[in-house]
C-alpha cells in the first residue's frame, strides 16, 4: 500500500513551545535518564545521560557538536573546549560562563563542567549558535528536537509527527475503541468479511485502542486508555443544577476534583458490542465488569431505556419548540441526544444520572492541522481526516466501499471511521440554529441540504463503520453523526428533536425512493439511510 508522510505544518512545533516553555526543571542538578534527544529525526545516543542544571539542559560535548558536523578539540592545560566549522568558531572554558563566538564574548547562565569523564555543554546555546539550528522542547514526551539549518520545514513537521503522533505518547484526546469485533453485513451476521470483499472496512475489520480499565478499590475506575478517572457508581437521579453541586462537593476515593463530564468524555465509555430494542434493555453499552449502570424504573411508569447519563454539555440551539437542552448518553439504547432540561408541561426540572469524572483535562479537544491537500490531522487523537464530503450520498455498503477505494494526498488506507472517531470532530459550540454552520470546526466543508420538506437549510447525516445492535434485527442499522439538526416530524411539525451532534442510527439500506422518511412515536425520527461519508486514517 502507498504511504506517504504528512506536511502538517509548523504548527505542531508551536504547540510544543507553547506547551513545553523552556528546557526548565525546578532544581539545580537532575539526572534525566528519560530525557530523548533528537538531531534532524535522527535520535542521537549518548553515554552519559543529560543532566538539567539551573534551568538548562546539559548534554556531552562531542555527541552534539559531532551531530552539527563541528570539529571538536579539548586543551586540558586551559580547560577549553572549541568546536569549529567553515565560517563558524565556539569556545568554552570549563566553569564559566564567558564563551566566544566567532570571536565575539557571549554570555551563559549554565557554565560547561565535566562529570564522569565527559565534558557537558548547555544544549539551547549551542545549537542556536551553530546556524541557524532550531531547539524545540515538548514536556510530554520529554524531548528535544533540534532542527539543523538545512532542513526543510516539512522534514521538521514530519519528524514531529513520527516521533509524537507515532508513538502515542503525546496523544491527549485518544480515541478508545468501541469493542466491536462481531462482522456484519445489512441484513445479518458473518463469520468473515476479508479485504474486497462486499462490506470491508465496517468497525470490526480494524483495531483502536482497546478498553482497558482499573477498579481502583475505592469507588473509583481508572480508563487506562484516556487517562479518565471515573466515579464507579452513580447516585440517584438529580437536575443539571444539583448535579453541578453534587460534583463539587464529592469526595469520592478521597479526591475533591470531580466534575460533570463533557459529552466526548462521557461518550468514551461507550461500547458498541450492547443490544437494545424498542423500551426494552437487553445488552448494556458499557462495562459492567467494571460500572454500575442502572436501568429505568418501570415500578414508577419509567420505560428500561429512561436511564440517560447527562453530561455537562449543553445545546447552544434549542431542540423542540425552544426547549432548553442538555446532551447526554444513554448506555441502554447506544445514543447520544439531547434531552429537555424542563418538563414541557409541568416546567419542573427534568432528572437525570450523572458519573463523575477527574483527570486529563485535555481530552475532547482537538488540535487541528490544515495539511494543505485536502486532508486535516487532528493531532490530539492521531487521526488523519478528509477535509470534504464529495457532495454523493450512499447506502452503508456503499460508504464502506468509497472509503476504502478512496486515494487522497498520496494515501491509499482511508477507512470508513468507527462512531466514536466522527464524534470526536463534533464541534458542540455550533449549531444551525446559532451560528448558521455545521456543529463541526469550520476547516472541514459538509455539503448543505433542505430539510426533507424543502424548506430550511440543514447538514446531513454521517455514516459510521459501526453497526448499531438495535431493534429486532441487529444487524440491518449503523451508526451515523449528525453534524447539522437531528430532527423528527413531532404532531406534524418538523422540529430539531435531538441537536447537532446527535449520534443515532439509519437502516444501512433500502430504495432510495423510500427515504427520507421519519420512524417512531409522533411521526418520528427522520431517517435519510443515504449519507454523507468523511473518510479517516490513522497517522502513521
Amino acid at each position: 500500500m502507498m504511504k506517504r508522510k504528512s506536511q502538517t505544518t509548523i504548527l505542531f512545533l508551536i504547540i510544543t513551545l507553547v506547551l513545553g516553555g523552556t528546557l526548565s526543571g525546578s532544581f539545580a542538578l537532575e539526572t534525566v535518564e528519560d530525557i530523548k534527544v533528537y538531531f534532524d529525526g535522527e535520535q542521537l545516543e549518548f553515554d552519559t545521560n543529560p543532566e538539567i542544571v539551573n534551568g538548562r539542559t546539559m548534554v556531552p560535548v562531542s555527541t552534539i557538536f559531532k551531530a552539527l558536523n563541528m570539529k571538536v578539540n579539548w586543551d586540558a592545560d586551559l580547560q577549553k573546549v572549541t568546536a569549529e566549522k567553515e565560517g563558524l568558531g565556539i569556545s568554552l572554558i570549563i566553569g564559566s560562563s564567558q564563551t566566544e563566538v566567532n570571536g565575539s564574548s557571549v554570555t551563559i547562565d549554565a557554565a560547561a563542567y565535566i562529570t564522569s569523564g565527559r565534558t557537558m555543554v548547555p544544549l539551547r546555546f549551542v545549537a542556536e549558535n551553530t546556524g541557524g539550528a532550531v531547539v524545540e522542547w515538548n514536556a510530554d514526551t520529554r524531548s528535544v528536537m533540534i532542527y539543523s539549518g538545512e532542513l526543510s520545514k516539512e522534514a521538521k513537521v514530519e519528524t514531529e509527527v513520527e516521533s509524537e503522533i507515532v508513538s502515542g505518547e503525546a496523544l491527549t484526546y485518544k480515541i478508545v475503541d468501541t469493542g466491536v469485533t462481531k462482522l456484519h453485513t445489512d441484513k445479518t451476521t458473518s463469520s468473515g468479511i476479508s479485504e474486497g470483499d462486499a462490506f470491508f472496512g465496517q468497525d470490526a475489520n480494524y483495531d483502536g485502542y482497546q478498553p482497558s480499565y482499573t477498579d481502583n478499590g475505592d469507588g473509583t475506575v481508572t480508563d487506562n486508555v484516556t487517562g479518565l478517572m471515573w466515579q464507579q457508581t452513580m447516585d440517584s437521579k438529580m437536575t443539571f443544577d444539583e448535579a453541578i453541586e453534587y460534583a463539587n462537593s464529592s469526595n469520592i476515593g478521597g479526591y475533591d476534583d470531580w466534575r460533570m463530564p463533557t459529552i466526548k468524555e462521557l461518550f468514551s465509555l461507550i461500547l458498541f458490542t450492547g443490544k437494545s430494542g424498542g423500551e426494552v434493555a437487553k445488552e448494556l453499552y458499557i462495562d459492567t465488569d467494571y460500572f454500575d449502570q442502572p436501568i429505568g424504573d418501570k415500578s414508577i411508569g419509567e420505560r428500561e431505556i429512561d436511564a440517560q447519563v447527562w453530561s455537562s454539555t449543553e445545546y447552544v440551539g434549542k431542540t423542540m419548540k425552544a426547549d432548553d437542552t442538555v446532551f447526554g448518553v444513554n448506555f441502554v439504547d447506544g445514543r447520544i441526544k439531547g434531552y429537555g432540561a424542563v418538563n414541557p408541561r409541568t416546567r419542573d426540572e427534568n432528572t437525570a444520572y450523572f458519573r463523575l469524572v477527574r483527570g486529563n483535562e485535555s481530552y475532547g479537544q482537538n488540535v487541528y492541522v490544515d495539511n494543505g491537500d485536502g486532508t486535516i490531522s487532528d493531532l490530539a487523537t492521531g487521526l488523519m481526516w478528509q477535509m470534504a464530503d464529495d457532495g454523493q450520498t450512499r447506502d452503508w455498503e456503499e460508504a464502506l466501499a468509497y472509503s476504502e477505494d478512496l486515494e487522497l494526498a498520496g494515501y491509499d488506507d482511508w477507512r470508513l471511521p468507527n462512531v466514536k472517531e466522527l464524534q470526536s470532530l463534533v464541534d458542540y459550540s455550533k449549531s444551525v440554529q446559532t451560528t448558521g454552520t455545521p456543529a463541526i470546526d469550520n476547516m472541514f466543508v459538509l455539503s448543505e441540504i433542505k430539510d426533507p420538506d424543502g424548506g430550511e437549510s440543514n447538514y446531513g447525516f454521517y455514516w459510521t463503520g459501526t453497526t448499531h445492535q438495535d431493534g429486532n434485527n441487529t444487524s440491518d442499522s449503523a451508526s451515523y453523526v449528525a453534524f447539522g439538526e437531528a430532527q423528527g416530524e413531532m404532531h406534524g411539525s418538523l422540529l430539531d428533536v435531538h441537536g447537532c451532534g446527535a449520534v443515532r442510527s439509519d437502516p444501512k439500506s433500502g430504495d432510495t425512493s423510500d427515504y427520507p422518511d421519519y420512524f417512531g412515536p409522533q411521526g418520528g425520527d427522520v431517517r435519510y439511510v443515504y449519507n454523507y461519508v468523511l473518510s479517516v486514517r490513522t497517522i502513521n
